[in-house]
């Protein structure tokens, strides 16, 4: 292990009035439905960072979970799920975990644990299944992990994306769960002619969904009973959701979606509410050309409470518990892969009002959790990644 000082000085309020440097916006000409909806004022903690590099060799991480007692569970993309315990050893493969379509952004995807996991050892998956003819979806199962961890038993998919896709692309991804219901954010695969499918009540692209944790549709789904529609949707409209969490303070959903070139959104998650995408954006396709209407807003759509222009490309987040940062209790600590580090936000109420951007030499940051003592757990998106863990400096 080693470990690496660094400072992040200033005040911590008020903010200051400028936003974060991150240079010129993709499409200037689209102007924030309200205040600090984007680029909201740059703020700087008065707390130095320790980063200690708790493993490392991890192919491309995913997602981390910390286990009662100590040590982590971490997702490797090709398709591995690893115990690291609390000295940083890294253990074999375990057994049982699914095959996955390891092909571009598929793969072994996001890893969470059952509320009571202590007694019933429930892990939950996500991943990009194989199926039939090269095509391939989002899944999420569930098993029983062994009390030495070495294997999953009982394996069985609790969701599977309908219908399959050609692009393996845009899986979204991550899963929360609430102890009743699990929560699986998928994505819309990112052709044109496959992201329209963000809108259709009839595919579980670009939806979150919301099922039991046997895999059943939900009672009190918001389309259950409509002709036509899955009853599993929760909410519709999205491009790649990376990020979900629960917010403590209230119990309220959140998530982190990946816009195109500009748009990246935060939102508050309302049940059977449409997020818009690909009708409107706050970004542009990658190469120029307006997305949907040409619009960034429109009636019937919900505004994301921020965005991102240019992106950050969001990963997962959490939001900030206990006393080793509290002063940050109840900020928003979210992964970015492009340009890397972590993005903390502070929200009043359900506004954005300050920015700070922590650790860029950190890299592509995939994931971020809180440990169960309050420090920071990021994992390092790279073919030698890693997991490390920020606490702060002594």
């Amino acid at each position: 292990m080693f470990r690496l000082t660094l400072a992040a000085v200033l005040l911590a309020a008020p903010a200051a009035a400028q936003p974060v440097d991150q240079g010129p916006k993709n499409v200037p000409e689209f102007a924030p439905a309200f205040e600090n909806q984007t680029r909201a004022p740059a703020m700087a903690a008065d707390v130095a960072l320790s980063v200690e590099t708790v493993a490392e060799g991890l192919a491309h991480p995913w997602g981390v979970e910390a286990l009662p007692g100590g040590g982590y569970l971490v997702t490797e993309r090709p398709g591995r799920l690893r115990h690291i315990d609390a000295d940083g050893q890294v253990g074999p493969e375990i057994g049982g975990v699914p095959a996955v379509f390891d092909r571009r952004q598929g793969g072994l995807l996001d890893v969470a644990l059952a509320e009571d996991f202590s007694e019933s050892r429930k892990v939950f998956l996500t991943y990009s299944k194989p199926m039939d003819s090269g095509l391939s979806a989002t899944a999420a199962a569930r098993g029983t992990l062994s009390a030495d961890v070495s294997d999953l038993t009982g394996v069985t998919d609790i969701f599977v994306q309908d219908p399959p896709s050609p692009t393996p692309m845009h899986y979204g991804s991550r899963i929360v769960l609430d102890g009743t219901h699990a929560y699986v954010t998928t994505g819309e695969h990112s052709r044109p002619a496959e992201r329209v499918y963000a809108q259709d009540l009839d595919k579980t692209y670009g939806k979150i969904v919301r099922i039991t944790l046997d895999g059943q549709a939900a009672e009190g789904n918001p389309f259950a009973g409509q002709e036509g529609a899955v009853d599993t949707i929760w909410t519709l409209g999205h491009r790649n959701i990376q990020g979900a969490d629960i917010r403590p303070a209230d119990g309220s959903l959140w998530a982190l979606e990946h816009g195109p070139a500009g748009g990246d959104e935060l939102n508050r998650i309302e049940p059977g509410t449409n997020y818009g995408w690909p009708v409107v954006s706050y970004g542009e396709n990658y190469n120029g050309t307006p997305i949907g209407s040409g619009e960034p807003r429109a009636e019937g759509f919900a505004e994301p409470r921020y965005y991102w222009d240019p992106v950050i490309a969001p990963g997962g987040f959490a939001w900030v518990e206990g006393a080793m940062f509290a002063d940050w209790e109840g900020d928003i600590l979210a992964a970015s892969l492009n340009p890397g580090g972590i993005v903390r936000l502070r929200l009043d109420g359900d506004t954005v009002v300050g920015e700070e951007r922590l650790l860029p030499d950190l890299g592509r940051v995939r994931d971020i959790e809180i440990d169960s003592d309050g420090a920071i757990l990021a994992l390092i998106d790279a073919a030698n990644g890693a997991l490390v863990r920020i606490t702060p400096a002594q």
